[in-house]
């Protein structure tokens, strides 16, 4: 038997072991704010001084899966602009919603310390980029996380697939597009139902890699393509907008890539943005500046490769800790500014909003993290036309506007963070494939000891629908 066999088979062993051998405690609740009564969305659940934890979705539920190990911690429940609540794990109640109480510091609460503080928003941000080096993490590491990537229109899902996903990156120094790996690990769901998607991925690949003459999505009979032509053509689509490595290393990992060329936000990042200084609020007692991001004197573009990506202003908000100007959250969009882009979205997208980021971090060992991401940006499935002449009842359906216009949502969940040199060398001797369409046996052993997002209340029943319907990939 080679090293290289033997290195696999302990590597094997080795994480067999991890996911059979120890127990778990499961632990579930609604968190909801104590004024309003209203649940709190994206809420962290976390034990302290490790990176086990979830965020609570749109119903303010959240379920965690504990190691016996960490009975004896404090889980943390904390949200921005609360009062944390902490309890130890092995007392933590799943019978009693958690209610969280606003908890703000208004900026004559601060204390002014000697040194030279940074007083605009905008002067706040630049101290935040300037200290990245010393917040993100320094050498190489290993992320494992949970993706959850679906798209839908208004009316129902149309795709939907759930992965455990390893992320594999050298460091803020290093540039990502040759440093950083992203692996599919394991598939628990995978379902689609976007035969009309289908059938537009096809004629757009066709008319931008072949040399016929130019294919119309009318053109085209679903009966008349095979399920192989149609899954390369959406790979092709899917990978050149939102695939896994775009989304760690383009522009819109704001943070990661930012020195980068022509990065969002890069030294010309004054250009593209201004930011403000709101108020000051609080985070598991700590304070951080919540600061506003709006318009400048430039559009900001994506520079995507076939599509046009320009045009836009970005708003939002960031959230920056006050005593090491460390990131904490960013949400951010982009919204359709210039003219072109303004008619396009319309027409294409019937939104205005092209592209809607957050993403939050936690602080592990003085680092700064992914803990979890969310992307969400429409589709583009038949170019929007309306038809102009009397067509079938079948066809009518396509052009039916609750039924056009797609997004996609991709969500990455990260509970795992690897430092260890060995280990991490261990894994990078493993072929890395970030492609979500590969094939891979459900392996409930691994799913039933795995930390993923929760879904919503609408989202499963919609799901269900999903599961029972899909049949692209059926022959």
């Amino acid at each position: 038997m080679s090293f290289k066999t033997i290195n696999r088979f302990v590597y094997l062993i080795y994480f067999l072991f991890g996911v059979l051998g120890y127990s778990q405690t499961e632990l579930k609740n609604k968190i909801v704010d104590f004024s309003t009564l209203l649940p709190i969305e994206s809420a962290s659940i976390y034990v302290k001084n490790t990176t086990v934890g979830t965020v609570s979705n749109s119903d303010g539920k959240f379920v965690l899966l504990v190691d016996e190990e960490f009975k004896n911690d404090t889980l943390v429940i904390s949200s921005i602009g609360y009062k944390s609540f902490k309890s130890l794990v092995s007392e933590f109640d799943n019978t009693a919603e958690i209610y969280l109480e606003e908890d703000i510091a208004a900026l004559d609460e601060v204390l002014i310390v000697a040194e030279n503080r940074p007083e605009t928003g905008n002067d706040i941000v630049l101290r935040a980029l300037e200290k990245l080096s010393e917040n993100l993490p320094d050498s190489a590491y290993i992320q494992k996380g949970f993706l959850r990537h679906k798209e839908r229109n208004k009316q129902e899902f149309k795709w939907l697939i759930e992965s455990a996903i390893t992320v594999y990156d050298s460091g803020y120094a290093s540039n990502s597009k040759a440093y950083l790996k992203v692996n599919v690990d394991q598939v628990r769901k995978s379902y689609d139902l976007r035969d009309v998607d289908s059938i537009f991925s096809y004629v757009a690949y066709n008319n931008q890699n072949t040399k016929r003459s130019r294919l119309r999505p009318k053109d085209v009979d679903r009966r008349s393509l095979s399920t192989s032509q149609l899954i390369k053509a959406i790979k092709w689509n899917d990978t050149r907008v939102n695939g896994l490595q775009n989304l760690f290393q383009g522009k819109l990992n704001l943070l990661r890539n930012n020195t980068n060329a022509k990065a969002l936000f890069g030294e010309d990042i004054l250009k593209k943005h201004q930011f403000k200084l709101d108020t000051i609020l609080v985070d598991n007692e700590r304070k951080l500046y919540k600061i506003k991001i709006s318009e400048s004197a430039d559009f900001v573009g994506l520079d995507t490769k076939g599509i046009f990506n320009e045009g836009f202003v970005a708003n939002g908000w960031l959230y920056i800790y006050y005593d090491n100007y460390a990131i904490k959250k960013i949400e951010y969009e982009l919204v359709a500014a210039s003219d072109a882009q303004k008619i396009r979205s319309k027409r294409l997208f019937d939104t205005q909003i092209n592209h809607k980021l957050i993403i939050t971090y936690i602080e592990y060992e003085d680092k700064m993290y992914p803990n979890y991401i969310y992307y969400e940006t429409p589709k583009l499935v038949n170019v929007g036309l309306k038809p102009t002449e009397k067509v079938s009842k079948e066809e009518e359906e396509r052009y039916n506007k609750e039924e056009r216009y797609y997004y996609t949502v991709q969500e990455i969940l990260f509970s795992e963070i690897i430092l260890d040199k060995t280990e991490i060398n261990n894994y990078l001797k493993i072929k890395w494939n970030p492609d979500i369409f590969a094939p891979k046996p459900y392996d409930k052993a691994f799913w039933d000891n795995y930390n993923v997002l929760l879904e919503s209340e609408e989202d499963e029943k919609l799901i269900q629908d999903l599961s029972q319907r899909a049949s692209l990939f059926k022959e």
